[in-house]
């Protein structure tokens, strides 16, 4: 093998030498394919030259606080309590408290006016008792949050400032999947760091966001890059740099933004009103597989199976019946059950739209007047917020069909923090009473929460209990 080796190179050498001279006559030539695919490459330093100050870099504090522990032992929440009651052993009788310190986190964000309106993420100021936002000159200033959306992801910060650079803002729907785009933000707290890459896919679904249909791109997002701009190669913010899929935390190639369209149809709502509306049809839907599809005489499993109208609803009224397959909305194709969710939701309530649907094989036009929402997040920005972060969970009023199922009314606990687990609230309890007042809304819970102890009435499993609630003198109102 090694003869075999040497002699091949010798081989390739005597024919370097042979060709040398026709190659060097003709060198002109072979530059010009290689100048001209030079050419075709992306150059973003004017990009990042004219947009970098509109970045800015966004730092959260969480002061210290010590939270009561009412089982007596730090650290235990509810579950280890409740492993300690299944097997008959006594619960510590007492109190107790736990010391939590502060925490610091990192994000990034864009200037969209020159008296300091900031756009990014919801979950980068989420429980922030301070905001700092530095510039790329070196200042700073304290940011104050005018209204979240956590469905989105999508948060508006204000800062006092004057005549601040703006980024132009693009059009996400024209985008085109293998397009150059870049990202400027803080990853791991480096202000403004430039990365780039191109357009994997639109309209992307994930199983955690039924509102949003993300742009997937190969640009390298990493902690820190959170509520960045993503700029197409005309230096327009058409996205906002919000998740990643990753096993190790870090990037992975697969990264995911907010179309801008739909984060400016959310910062309308969070500047006017501090909390978003969306639209409600009141309908329940299936995925249309093959199968389905075959047995509703459709060409392609696509569009929106209807499985159940709600009673009362806009659908009802339509005319909407189970069944019924949705293949359009106001003109856009229905590819998915869950792209009718983000197209219903973006549209203002007491809107007029056009449905088409597939019944009995036939296709037919109906016509709907979109509702309001009853699931939609009213904590964005506006008082439930203040109540979600005393009790520390994040909670929806029930539907009319959820509280005829449960026979009851009041508020669903959907996620539980640290302070609301050890108290003894877990996902899926029902708020029903807030100091003997029903809850009928989440400003009646907050309302209970200002005072320095409130009394809940929870249900669980069909059944009730009282959980008493005595706030710690460190957490403010």
């Amino acid at each position: 093998m090694k003869s075999f080796t040497k002699t091949t190179l010798a081989a390739a050498l005597s024919a370097a030498l042979i060709l040398a001279a026709p190659l060097s006559a003709s060198a002109a030539d072979s530059e010009q394919p290689t100048t001209q695919s030079a050419a075709q490459l992306p150059n973003f330093v004017k990009l990042v030259e004219d947009n970098g100050p509109g970045v800015v870099n966004i730092s959260v504090i969480k002061n210290a606080r010590t939270v009561s522990v009412p089982f007596g032992i730090p650290g235990m929440d509810e579950r280890h309590a409740d492993i300690f009651r299944r097997f008959g052993f006594p619960m510590p009788f007492g109190g107790g408290e736990e010391e939590i310190p502060e925490q610091r986190g990192t994000g990034s964000g864009f200037i969209i006016s020159d008296d300091g309106l900031i756009m990014t993420n919801a979950h980068v100021v989420e429980g922030a008792d301070r905001i700092v936002v530095r510039l790329t000159d070196k200042r700073e200033f304290t940011g104050k949050v005018l209204g979240t959306d956590k469905q989105t992801d999508i948060a508006i910060v204000k800062i006092d400032a004057k005549n601040l650079p703006v980024l132009k803002i693009g059009d996400s729907q024209k985008l085109k999947v293998g397009e150059w785009v870049a990202a400027i933000g803080s990853p791991f707290g480096l202000d403004n760091t430039v990365t780039a890459g191109i357009v994997s896919a639109l309209s992307r679904n994930l199983p955690t966001d039924q509102y949003v249909p993300f742009i997937q791109t190969d640009v390298a997002v990493n902690p820190g890059n959170s509520g960045g701009p993503l700029f197409n190669m005309a230096g327009e913010v058409v996205g906002i740099n919000s998740q990643i899929f990753s096993t190790s935390g870090g990037f992975m190639g697969l990264s995911f933004a907010i179309p801008i369209d739909l984060a400016m149809q959310i910062k309308d709502q969070l500047v006017k009103d501090g909390r978003v509306t969306r639209g409600y049809v009141g309908v329940y839907i299936q995925q249309i597989t093959q199968e389905l599809a075959d047995s509703f005489a459709l060409k392609t499993p696509e569009g929106a199976l209807v499985t159940k109208v709600e009673k009362g609803s806009p659908a009802e009224k339509a005319g909407l019946k189970a069944g019924d397959v949705i293949t359009e909305f106001n003109g856009k194709k229905i590819t998915s059950s869950v792209s009718l969710p983000m197209l219903v939701s973006s549209v203002r309530p007491g809107t007029k739209a056009e449905l088409t649907v597939i019944r009995d094989k036939k296709e037919q036009k109906l016509s709907i007047t979109i509702g309001t929402n009853p699931n939609s997040d009213q904590s964005a920005g506006g008082a439930a917020k203040e109540s979600g972060h005393r009790l520390g969970i994040e909670g929806r009023i029930l539907t009319d069909e959820e509280s005829r199922e449960a026979d009851t009314t009041g508020l669903l606990i959907t996620k539980v923090g640290k302070f609301a687990a050890s108290i003894g609230l877990t996902p899926g309890d029902i708020i029903v009473s807030a100091n003997g007042k029903l809850v009928k809304s989440a400003e009646d819970l907050q309302k209970a929460c200002r005072e320095d102890k409130v009394l809940l009435l929870v249900q669980r499993d069909g059944g009730r209990i009282f959980i008493p609630v005595r706030f710690d003198k460190d957490q403010k109102k």
